[in-house]
């Protein structure tokens, strides 16, 4: 009897420790999926199964942040127990917290190796912002399957997509790709010809990059286009793979523009530091309701932009020509007088060729967001010197685009404009938004400068 209450009393500490464990196991499981569920973000990612998989050396792709300023990717190459949406997992295998474009090459055999071909590697991503602190939660895990059957990347992927939509003819192009996992420097060549069809195409430019995007400082009018490709180079400058897939672009003023638009950096595109003209949604172009030709050049000061117009616009004679230029010499501190001349040169010009002009107010600056982004001091009077010129603007045919942006103060909101210079996203879409709305009206205007240059 007493061995048979000692035998019961066992069972009964060992049913109650099993309930108090499988309580506990379940209730942190239970809890993990609860916030797994709530917390992690729902996006767009790269999916990848065991009847679908990816290469040893693949470019994982997710959607795009336009509030962020670079991502943090973390990897795991077992499913975690225990993670949080909202923090970075002390059992990530591998990380990357400069991640600079939603596309990447992620150097799986460093830290995966036992893995490859084997099972799934897990992975997540969040966005960052410029200070680096988080702007999201992590994504949900994802599950990234790999073959040796699959051919690695073994050159750069151009993801700069010119294919001839709203906002994405640019006389000055900005190249752009992907690039491998340990490349440090980058080659680009354009030829009249596509490369790998005809190995003797001629050579149109050689040029060189240390990071993965380039802005061509020369225009490339060629009525036939050109082909562009680019190959990596490693830490000593040695070949780092083959090249890239050549790709075609094609600016030409026998296609005969309507509209061309004519500025800075502001007009060319880019913006929130890390985005450039090849980010479509940083281009007000992007969402006017008719085609235009891009002839601005990242950098300009007004002075720039006029030394230029006869060789970057007379050639593509556009009927109406949208004019933005200034906002770089004003914020150094230039005479707003000068600026204002430079812009008469430029209407003069235009009207001397039968071009309708149509200028663009400039919008405001952020000094304070300028020093912490870019680290350049702003003219301390350069409210004064803005309003001086834009009071000019508004006096002749022109679509006020500085007041399509909300102001804070007189300073353009960090909302709308990150480094205090550039509209990010929502800016220049207020600035199309802007720019459609009084199209019409502006046009007619615009044609009634060349009747009374004629009559004068």
């Amino acid at each position: 009897m007493k061995l048979l209450r000692k035998y019961r009393t066992y069972m009964l500490i060992f049913v109650l420790t099993v309930f108090i464990i499988g309580g506990v196991l379940g209730a942190i499981l239970y809890q993990q999926k609860l916030q797994n569920d709530t917390e992690s973000r729902n996006i767009e990612m790269l999916t990848t199964s065991q009847a679908a998989p990816v290469s040893f050396s693949p470019v994982i792709e997710w959607e795009k942040d336009t509030n962020a300023v670079f991502y943090e990717v973390e990897f795991f190459t077992s499913k975690p127990l225990f993670i949080k949406a909202d923090s970075e997992s002390p059992s990530a295998a591998f990380r990357n917290r400069r991640v600079y474009q939603n596309r990447y090459n992620p150097p799986l055999a460093d830290f995966a190796s036992a893995v490859l071909g084997k099972g799934p590697i897990y992975w997540r991503v969040r966005s960052m912002d410029f200070d680096d602190k988080p702007l999201t939660a992590f994504s949900k895990l994802q599950e990234l399957w790999t073959s040796a059957d699959i051919p690695i990347m073994n050159a750069p992927l151009p993801v700069a997509d010119y294919n001839g939509e709203n906002g994405r003819v640019l006389l000055y192009p900005v190249y752009h790709w992907v690039p491998q996992a340990k490349a440090k420097s980058y080659e680009i060549v354009l030829y009249d010809e596509n490369p790998v069809t005809n190995p003797a195409a001629r050579q149109l430019a050689v040029l060189t990059a240390d990071m993965p995007e380039l802005y061509d400082t020369e225009p490339r009018p060629y009525a036939r286009g050109f082909y562009w490709r680019v190959r990596s180079f490693d830490a000593e400058g040695q070949p780092w793979g083959t090249w890239s897939e050549p790709q075609y672009y094609r600016v030409s003023p026998e296609d005969k523009w309507e509209v061309g638009v004519l500025g800075d950096s502001i007009s060319h595109g880019g913006g929130h530091f890390s985005f450039g003209p090849a980010d479509f949604e940083f281009s007000y172009l992007s969402y006017l309701s008719f085609p235009t030709i891009n002839l601005s050049q990242s950098g300009d000061t007004a002075q720039m932009t006029l030394e230029r117009f006869n060789r970057d616009v007379l050639p593509f004679h556009p009927r109406y020509l949208l004019i933005m230029t200034g906002s770089n010499s004003l914020r150094a501190g230039a005479d707003p007088q000068g600026v204002i001349e430079c812009l008469q040169e430029i209407q003069r010009r235009c009207l001397e060729n039968d071009i309708r002009p149509i200028l663009l107010t400039l919008p405001a600056l952020n000094p304070d967001n300028i020093q912490h982004i870019f680290k350049e001091d702003t003219a301390p009077d350069w409210q004064l010197r803005l309003a001086v010129v834009n009071a000019f603007i508004r006096t002749q045919v022109h679509i006020d685009t500085a007041a399509a942006i909300p102001s804070l103060g007189g300073l353009l909101p960090t909302e709308y404009g990150l480094d205090g210079l550039h509209p990010d996203a929502s800016g220049k879409k207020l600035m199309g938004e802007k720019i459609n709305a009084d199209w019409p009206q502006v046009k007619l205007q615009a044609d009634k400068l060349l009747q009374h240059d004629e009559e004068d």
